[in-house]
Order: structure tokens, then C-alpha cells, then sequence
């Protein structure tokens, strides 16, 4: 039976200028990737379903992804980019209300200034979400984390989650300052995270499992696993990992867990945080 959520992945049909980000590093990802290309291993390991993440910074790219919800039902959710900082944000929240696959909202606050999330204008956009039930991912990188924390402590009542472990530096082996504000924001009860995207920030060529571990034990200890979910940050995982390794990795983890506890990572979580259709 297939009873699983990818909580985060995404879809794009490459343009080599606006997805700079995907530089000649990450050749492996120079191309297509289209709910075609997903869908087998998305069955292939017991998944029921994804959430399809915005890549790029425009409202053209939410509505390629809400198109490509609409054409696929393992679809089951579309967390979108609109800018929060905008003087309208009310009327284009508005506007996005009618589709119902839309569940939530990103930033891609790793490429901006830390004190961004400090900033007014975007924490007008922030309050904005709530009149319209609609999530916010936290992207950014582990530095950023106190910008993070005071801002899910401003807003108690908006559900948050934090993608990819808010991206420690594996590679290097440092986890004692990234620990100790995971500890912190974890307290919030409104702040769920991913286990997602944690290859791509350890040595793409060399890591292992148990380069992985000493962090996944600590948001298991921080969060429990009421506030967390599966993610696998397909296709981008592809440069340092595959897919069916990444689920094989948390399967291991979690072997000792409750199949009970397991299936709240594996799907109910992602499921109730985004208020997805079974």
C-alpha cells in the first residue's frame, strides 16, 4: 500500500538564466524535470503523493506548478511564490484563494540579506497569510536561524515549517551553534521541519549515513516526530544522492521507531500541516 507523502520536491523545465543557481556543479540537473519523471519513483517507493515546491521567483512559476497539479493527481499540494513585500499582497493572496491545491507560500530567504525576515514589508506579507489559511516554508541557511526564530515568535498562529534542517553545514561536521537554535525554534508549537535536503549540504561525492546522523538525531530530539516530515528535494538531491537512497536512509533510522511514529514522517504530518486530500 502506498501510504506516503514527498513533502517537498520540485518541478522545471530548464532555462540556464533564470535557474543560474543550477550552475555547471550541478550538471546533473541541466534539464527537465516533469511530474513523468517523478511519478515511477514516487510509486516505486511507496509514495501516494507529493508536494510540488516553487524553484523560482515569480507567480508564473506558481501557476506552472498549480497547471501541473491540476493535470496530476498525486499532486496533492503546491506551495507557490507571490511577493510577500508587496503594497497588494492582500489582493493577490486573494487571487491564488480559488485554487484549492494551493496550500502555502516560499521565499528563497538563503540568497537574501540575514536581517531580511526582520524586515517589515515582508512580515506585513507574513500576517497576510493567515486570513487565508496558507503555510510558509522557511528556507534558509542555518546562519539565519535567530532571524527565524524571532519571527515564528511574532507570529504564534501561522504554521511554519523549515525546509532541509535550515541547511547546517554537514560537509564541515559543524553542529554545535545550528543545534542549539534548532533546539530553540523547535519550542514553537506552530514550527514543524523537514528531514529534506540534508545530502546535498554534506559531500556530495562521499557522505554517508552516518555523516547524517548526528543531525537527524537532534531534530528527532528537538521536534519529536509530531513536527516532522519526510522530504526528498528531488530532483536537486540527484547531484549527491538518488531517490530511492534517500528514503532507504531514513528507513533505517527510523527502523526502531513505532511503525505508528514512522507513518506520522512518512505521511499524517505533511498531510494535516498542508491540508492535503488523501
Amino acid at each position: 500500500m502506498n501510504n506516503r507523502i514527498d513533502s517537498h520536491q520540485h518541478f522545471w523545465i530548464f532555462d540556464p538564466v533564470r535557474d543560474s543557481w543550477i550552475d555547471d556543479s550541478m550538471s546533473k540537473i541541466q534539464r527537465d524535470f516533469l511530474p513523468a519523471d517523478l511519478q515511477p519513483l514516487l510509486n516505486e517507493n511507496k509514495f501516494s503523493g507529493c508536494v510540488a515546491v516553487q524553484a523560482s521567483q515569480s507567480e508564473e512559476e506558481t501557476n506552472f506548478l498549480l497547471d501541473l497539479a491540476s493535470k496530476n493527481d498525486f499532486i496533492k499540494g503546491v506551495v507557490g511564490w507571490v511577493d510577500l513585500r508587496a503594497e497588494n499582497i492582500f489582493e493577490r493572496l486573494n487571487h491564488f484563494s480559488k485554487y484549492e491545491k494551493l496550500k502555502g507560500f516560499r521565499h528563497v530567504v538563503q540568497g537574501e540579506a540575514d536581517d531580511f525576515m526582520l524586515r517589515n514589508d515582508f512580515r506585513k506579507g507574513i500576517a497576510a497569510l493567515k486570513s487565508f489559511n496558507y503555510t510558509y516554508d522557511i528556507l534558509i541557511f542555518h546562519r539565519q536561524l535567530p532571524a527565524a526564530i524571532d519571527l515564528v515568535n511574532r507570529f504564534p498562529d501561522q504554521p511554519f515549517v523549515i525546509d532541509h534542517i535550515a541547511k547546517p553545514d554537514i560537509k564541515s561536521g559543524e553542529i554545535a551553534v545550528w543545534k542549539k537554535n534548532i533546539e530553540e525554534i523547535a519550542k514553537y508549537e506552530n514550527v514543524m521541519c523537514k528531514i529534506s535536503g540534508m545530502v546535498t549540504e554534506a559531500d556530495w561525492n562521499s557522505w554517508k549515513p552516518s555523516d547524517l546522523k548526528p543531525y537527524i538525531d537532534v531534530v528527532f530530539e528537538s521536534f519529536s516526530t509530531d513536527k516532522l516530515m519526510f522530504g526528498s528535494d528531488w530532483p536537486v538531491c540527484n547531484v549527491a544522492s538518488n531517490y530511492a537512497e534517500l528514503v532507504q536512509t531514513l528507513e533505517s533510522y527510523m527502523t526502531q521507531l513505532p511503525i505508528q511514529e514512522q507513518s506520522k514522517i512518512w505521511f499524517e504530518n505533511a498531510a494535516n500541516f498542508y491540508n492535503l486530500d488523501s
